[in-house]
């Protein structure tokens, strides 16, 4: 950890960490601003901030509480700044343009995790766990079923969701036998961001540059067969490595709860009223979730007064399972209360970092010397490995503030490479460090890094086949 934490630091230092955001509509000449003293102080303020994210799990220090304190700060320095130059409504305009940002995000975000917190409590993602575990698979089946589900699922349920579900059934069924739970859980993380960066839905990255207006919603989809072969050619050299025995199934028996698949076809409705508005409308697709948000609030309303006129424990076959207590009047506000707010919070911390960076002039020299000195193919593929190393959000963040001069093609190559970039290192996504939590001590840093060299070799494969189909694009 410490060699990757100096690893982040020589990045920033060397100027390629100044990744910013771009900062909206403030026309202040920001020249000679990089080397300014408040300029330097807040490269280093994100710097700390960023490597106190980065050691989380050794600190018990929320991820949003460093980045927090520093966006606050650094904006402070920004507005000194332009106050000093004479100018100041510059960095009012400026915030303002990245307050907008990050409210779109966060009410899109807001409502994807109710939705999920609402089928998780009716126990969908709990009866697809119990089916699994008792079928009686082989832990080679196992590690491909999982795989399978994982890029099936996290394009509309979100990497970070789907790594801890498919998490828990590796765990479930291979019990103490740590080589497998490891390697499945690898082969998870690959899938979960593979199958993340094809759809709108799958990854923060994703859904940035579809609000953006830069890539249509069904334009992802030529980055499919990318994506899979992502996923598909480090998870065939793990293959061998799984063995073929066939665990004890478990006797765990979940049965969803009352309107659970109407909640999921209702998900599924609010994904279809996101994209309208975005496509047929051009209104925010947050705008459409928060409508679907309303579908959610009024069938909640039907439920809670459903499973009070009709729940009668002694009678209702349902309480015999294993959720065998009567539940819970089911509450929307609760779902909401349960949405990850330290996540929602760390998303404004980074984006008004890099959007305060943004106003001491590192955008330009960045954008000048990744796409205009080494081209966008390599600076695209540079932005995947450093996505592994700092983290896809602000970095993808930063490319889109930027808007370098690319052809479509290089728009999905980025868009490609920061979905699936954080697989190098278990470090490098959500659905790696959540799943490190979740397999303490059996899914590691070092166990990942084992086999970082196939997954790299899965990461040059996908960017070589999109080079090939997508051609016409490029």
């Amino acid at each position: 950890m410490n060699k990757l934490l100096l690893l982040f630091c020589i990045i920033f230092a060397s100027g390629t960490l100044a990744f910013a955001s771009g900062g909206g509509g403030a026309e202040v000449d920001t020249a000679g601003l990089t080397g300014s003293f408040f300029g330097i102080l807040s490269v280093i303020l994100f710097v700390s901030a960023y490597s106190l994210v980065i050691v989380e799990e050794q600190l018990h220090l929320r991820k949003s509480k460093p980045v927090l304190l520093a966006a606050g700060v650094i904006w402070v320095l920004v507005a000194i700044t332009f106050n000093n130059m004479g100018n100041t409504h510059a960095a009012e305009v400026a915030i303002r343009h990245n307050l907008l940002e990050y409210a779109e995000l966060f009410l899109f975000l807001l409502t994807a995790m109710t939705y999920i917190n609402a089928m998780d409590e009716r126990n969908v993602f709990q009866a697809l766990r119990s089916w699994l575990v008792t079928q009686g698979f082989s832990l080679r089946v196992v590690f491909w079923v999982t795989g399978l589900l994982s890029f099936v699922i996290s394009p509309i349920a979100d990497n970070l969701t789907t790594a801890l579900l498919m998490g828990a059934v590796a765990m479930a069924v291979g019990g103490s036998d740590k080589k497998f739970v490891s390697l499945a859980c690898i082969n998870i993380v690959i899938a979960a961001n593979a199958g993340g960066a094809f759809s709108p839905f799958g990854d923060i990255t994703t859904l940035m540059v579809w609000q953006k207006g830069i890539v249509q919603f069904t334009e992802f989809f030529a980055i499919f067969l990318p994506s899979l072969i992502n996923w598909l050619v480090p998870a065939a050299f793990m293959n061998f490595a799984i063995s073929k025995a066939t665990p004890q199934p478990s006797k765990d028996h979940y049965v969803m709860k009352l309107g659970a698949r109407r909640i999921m076809l209702l998900f599924l409705v609010t994904i279809a009223t996101a994209v309208s508005f975005h496509n047929f409308l051009h209104l925010p697709p947050a705008a459409g979730m928060m409508l679907g948000l309303g579908y959610l609030g009024f069938f909640s309303y039907y439920l809670k007064k459903r499973e009070h006129r009709n729940y009668d424990v002694d009678d209702n076959p349902l309480s015999h399972q294993t959720y065998h207590a009567k539940p819970d009047p089911f509450d929307l506000f609760r779902k909401v209360a349960r949405a990850e707010w330290d996540t929602l919070l760390f998303f404004y911390g980074v984006i008004l970092c890099v959007g305060g960076l943004s106003q001491f002039g590192y955008l330009a020299s960045v954008s000048e010397f990744l796409y205009l000195g080494l081209g966008a193919t390599t600076a695209n593929v540079i932005v995947g490995v450093l996505s592994a190393i700092v983290d896809n959000i602000p970095v993808m963040f930063a490319v889109l503030t930027m808007q370098p001069d690319m052809s479509h093609g290089q728009w999905l190559l980025v868009t490609l490479t920061a979905g699936v970039g954080g697989s190098l290192l278990s470090i490098g996504s959500a659905a790696g460090v959540a799943l490190m939590g979740a397999a303490r001590g059996v899914y590691t840093f070092n166990a990942h890094l084992k086999w970082t060299p196939v997954i790299a070799l899965g990461y040059a494969a996908s960017i070589f086949c999109h080079l090939f189909i997508n051609a016409k694009f490029m």
